[in-house]
């Protein structure tokens, strides 16, 4: 007999509630009745997009131009971009941030009105791999100042419902409904609405919705150190790879080159800003090294920089190497890394005074589910935005701050899709099974759970991290088929919490990370192998299609 559990409907299902889901949520509910419901795994806004200290690229100031950003995003992306995606955010991307201050967005203002920016009042900083100050930023806290003020706005507007700890496990798609012939052909597979998981009261409710919206986010939490939060699971990556969508390009895992190196600094970024604004990298006798990898030095594309940094390491048997920006004037460091200041003054170090021990750790999926530019997936009635997708705009290599503005502009092109089909179009919407635990128990042991998460990690981070091999490749292959069988067994036999739902799809990204390096013979961005050092005359990008679903109606083509 199934669990008892309650049923909740609405017009769109937003699983996220970083800058995509809540920008997405905004512009949804904008002269419009529907009713919209996001859920969001932790507190809302709590997520990557929260702590994204650098900024948001755009074109804004006189001397930069459309062509010199989409120049920048394609030679970082090694190749691989999907041109047409790169101009549509490139073009877009201006209106965005005047969207953004529009809703009360508070930007980092130009004082000495040295660039010409919007309305020339707004400071612009120059990151790696940018030929311009482009990167518009709230000091050195935008992720938050973004977040936060989104947040205020979707909290307010009456027919937005906001759903805290509520983590989604399943999609429901109408391949999987037995009793749903109007909507089970063989042409088309719908999605329906989701599972989620009540954190707080530990039950699973049934979610129906006329269109959903997976916003949760990326994979680097799938490694052993990372810059992301702990909410960075991968959850709809799995979740649409399981329901039936492709999955692409997943082994181009960036590294952010400088994380703070300290035994208690929890994912503490240091910001490319920083870089941006004079800070150099040194050896610990202050040697710099930047010059033997790149002409551009400290400025170099993150990939190179992050490579750089594990060369080092390794060759010196180093635990970190050193970031200095304290030849710079206190007040200027102040001014504009006061957030990093604080945070780094927390483990004793100045940045002000002394430099600052960074790591390389993961920080962005370039991968994931393929969409076109208005966020459809393979299946009907289901898109995604965010770091969750593969749109194109990264190719091998995300460009510095150009993920928030894929939010923001996807984000937008998402919801005015979605308004026009909920406004043209008859949605069905069938009956669907409640959540069924009638042949599960309470767990016996966690340490199961927590041992395998820890393994996944480790091995993930030592056999497909910045440097891999063929053979490195194929033993994390072999681990993640041996602990999928292990966390399958363990879904089927207990209840599921919060720690089993994030670890099933931290298996599925991990395998997916994995394929699709084995696939790529050659070093191309953030892959990068020593048994195939060179890059490959044929470009490709690596698309991953579940055997069930293989003659799946595809959302486009994949060039």
């Amino acid at each position: 007999m199934s669990e008892k559990v309650s049923t909740h409907q609405c017009d769109v299902l937003i699983i996220g509630g970083g800058a995509a889901g809540l920008s997405a949520a905004l512009h949804l509910a904008k002269d419009s009745n529907k009713k919209i419901t996001i859920l969001s795994k932790e507190e809302l806004g709590e997520g990557s997009s929260l702590y994204a200290q650098g900024g948001i690229s755009a074109v804004l100031d006189k001397n930069d131009s459309f062509e010199s950003h989409i120049e920048d995003t394609l030679i970082a992306g090694a190749g691989i971009c999907k041109k047409s995606t790169v101009r549509h955010i490139v073009e877009n991307a201006p209106s965005a941030i005047n969207w953004l201050i529009e809703q009360g967005v508070e930007f980092t203002l130009n004082h000495g009105n040295e660039y010409d920016g919007v309305d020339g009042n707004y400071h612009l900083t120059r990151e790696g791999g940018h030929s311009h100050r482009r990167v518009i930023h709230a000091d050195d806290a935008t992720g938050r100042e973004v977040t936060t003020t989104l947040e205020k706005l979707v909290k307010a507007s009456p027919n937005i419902e906001v759903l805290e700890n509520h983590i989604a496990i399943d999609l429901i798609t109408s391949k999987r409904l037995k009793n749903s012939a109007k909507l089970n052909n063989k042409k088309h597979n719908y999605c329906l609405g989701a599972y989620a998981l009540n954190k707080e009261c530990n039950t699973v409710s049934t979610f129906r919705a006329k269109v959903t919206a997976l916003a949760t986010g990326g994979a680097s939490k799938a490694y052993l150190y990372t810059s992301n939060p702990d909410t960075s699971t991968g959850d709809g990556i799995a979740m649409a790879w399981r329901a039936g969508c492709r999955v692409a390009n997943m082994e181009f895992m960036q590294f952010h080159p400088t994380c703070l190196f300290h035994p208690h600094a929890k994912s503490s970024l240091i910001s490319e800003a920083l870089r941006g604004e004079g800070a150099t990298l040194h050896l610990p006798d202050g040697t710099r090294f930047m010059q033997d990898h790149h002409e551009s030095m400290e400025l170099a594309p993150r990939d190179i920089v992050a490579r750089a940094i594990d060369y080092e390491m390794k060759k010196h048997g180093l635990d970190s190497v050193f970031l200095d920006i304290s030849h710079k004037d206190p007040e200027f460091i102040l001014e504009h890394f006061p957030n990093i200041h604080e945070n780094c003054l927390k483990f004793g170090i100045d940045i002000t005074k002394q430099a600052t021990p960074v790591v390389p750790a993961a920080h962005y999926t370039c991968g994931g589910v393929i969409t076109d530019l208005k966020g459809r997936t393979d299946i009907k009635r289901l898109y995604a935005i965010g770091e969750t997708t593969c749109t194109g705009l990264h190719g091998a290599n995300r460009l510095a701050s150009n993920s928030l503005i894929e939010c923001l502009v996807l984000g937008k092109s998402a919801a005015d899709d979605i308004k026009t089909r909920l406004n043209t179009k008859k949605y069905l919407m069938p009956e669907l099974p409640d959540w069924d635990a009638s042949r599960v128990s309470d767990p016996d042991e966690q340490i199961v759970v927590s041992h395998n998460w820890h393994e996944l990690r480790r091995f993930m981070w030592d056999y497909v991290g910045i440097v891999r091999t063929d053979k490195r490749l194929q033993r994390a292959l072999n681990r993640v088929n041996l602990l999928k069988e292990e966390i399958a067994e363990y879904y089927s036999n207990f209840k599921v919490n919060n720690d089993l739902i994030e670890l099933r799809n931290l298996v599925a990204v991990a395998e997916l990370t994995v394929r699709c390096a084995m696939e790529r013979k050659e070093s191309r961005g953030l892959h990068f192998t020593t048994d195939y050092p060179d890059l490959s005359e044929k470009l490709t990008d690596t698309v991953l299609i579940p055997k069930r679903f293989s003659t799946a109606v595809k959302c486009r083509e994949w060039s």
